[in-house]
Formats: C-alpha cells, sequence, structure tokens
C-alpha cells in the first residue's frame, strides 16, 4: 500500500472505500474498495477534496481480485448458462434453460484446495429450471498472486467444470460415456427417470385422445 498523489491513480486501485457527501442530497460510498482508478475518476475525486489516495501496489505476478474471477469464470462457463457481471471479485452463473446439471466434482475440490479462491456449486446430478443459479466463484482477497489461478487451471484441466444438459437430451446421450463418477452417475440415472416420466405423460394423453 501506498500513498500517491491523486492526479497519478489512473490504473491503481484503492484499498478503501471514498465516500462523497453533498449536502441535502447524497452521503454514500462514490468509489469502493478494490475499484480501479479510470481517468474519468479524477475530476470526481479532486472535486470530493482528495489529492492523494492510498493504493495497492501493482507489482508484476499479481492480479487485481475481478481478474482473478473472470479467470475462475473460465474453468467453469459452459453452454446453455449465463453469467453476472463481476463485483468484488465474485461472478455467478445462471441456468439459461430447463436442464441437468453436472459437475466435475473431483477436478472442483482440487480447485478449492487453493487458499485464496473458491468455487461454489449447487449439488451435481440434480435437475435445473431457467434462471436457477448454478454456481458462484471468486477471489477473496483484493489482490491475488496469478500463479494461484494457473495452478486453478493445471487442477480443472481442459474441460469445463460444469455442464449442463437441457431436458430434450435424448437417452443415447445420457449413456455415453458411462463412468464411475458418482455425480455423473446420479446426473444420467435422473436423465433417464425423466425421460421415462415424461414418455408415460404422452402415452397417456394418447390414451385420451382414443376415447
Amino acid at each position: 500500500m501506498k500513498l500517491i498523489r491523486t492526479e497519478d491513480a489512473v490504473g491503481h486501485v484503492l484499498c478503501h472505500d471514498l465516500t462523497q457527501i453533498i449536502k441535502d442530497q447524497y452521503k454514500d460510498a462514490r468509489f469502493r474498495k478494490g475499484h480501479v482508478v479510470a481517468p474519468e475518476d479524477i475530476p470526481v475525486l479532486l472535486g470530493m477534496g482528495k489529492e492523494h489516495l492510498y493504493v495497492w501496489e501493482m507489482t508484476p505476478g499479481m492480479l487485481h481480485e475481478d481478474e482473478g474471477a473472470e479467470r475462475l469464470l473460465a474453468l467453469c462457463a459452459n453452454e446453455n448458462m449465463e453469467r453476472s457481471g463481476v463485483k468484488e471479485g465474485k461472478i455467478e452463473l445462471k441456468a439459461s434453460c430447463d436442464g441437468l446439471f453436472l459437475v466435475r466434482s473431483e477436478s472442483l475440490r482440487a480447485v478449492n484446495a487453493i487458499d485464496e479462491l473458491m468455487i461454489a456449486t449447487r449439488k451435481g446430478g440434480t435437475a435445473v429450471k431457467k434462471g436457477d443459479k448454478l454456481a458462484g466463484m471468486r477471489v477473496i482477497p483484493l489482490i491475488i498472486a496469478e500463479e494461484k489461478l494457473t495452478a486453478a487451471k493445471a487442477a480443472a484441466g481442459d474441460t469445463p467444470l460444469l455442464e449442463l444438459r437441457p431436458r430434450t437430451a435424448s437417452l443415447e446421450e445420457v449413456f455415453l460415456d458411462l463412468t464411475d463418477d458418482n455425480d455423473t452417475v446420479a446426473a444420467r440415472a435422473a436423465a433417464l427417470f425423466q425421460t421415462s416420466v415424461e414418455t408415460a405423460e404422452k402415452e397417456a394423453v394418447g390414451d385420451e385422445s382414443d376415447l
């Protein structure tokens, strides 16, 4: 942490919240801890009476929490998922369709064994609806060593940690590449059950139409 002139702060990360007070109109944090100072922020900061700022020293090999969260997202995101914006080092994923949610749990545990970062998910092998929250990933400190994100990528491997199979997935897809992974087995069993229920419903409708 160091104190620098506000005019020299572009590109630096704020160490604490900065409150702006406008009499009878506004009193709240105008800039939050972790904010990266942009050129357009300088006149506002000076207008707030902030001639000097405490900022983090961004040394080589260190990443801001938001960039770290983006890297964690890259390990998880897959088709049929919608991401949130990044805020305070956190990103969320939601389902963009109904379907079956799968998690590569062993690889996820390996990633979460690395300190100062985490990826939390709902249980794999479960049915989800469009809009349901699937996962959240975050970097815990404001600044994190890049080597930890590199280790997380290695632990995750080349395949996304998460998968959302649309409800229309066929039985052939359900049984394709069946493995001993518990989450995968549970997921395929759930899909088989769902398909059986839908088939029974269609047959019942057909019977009614023949009456």
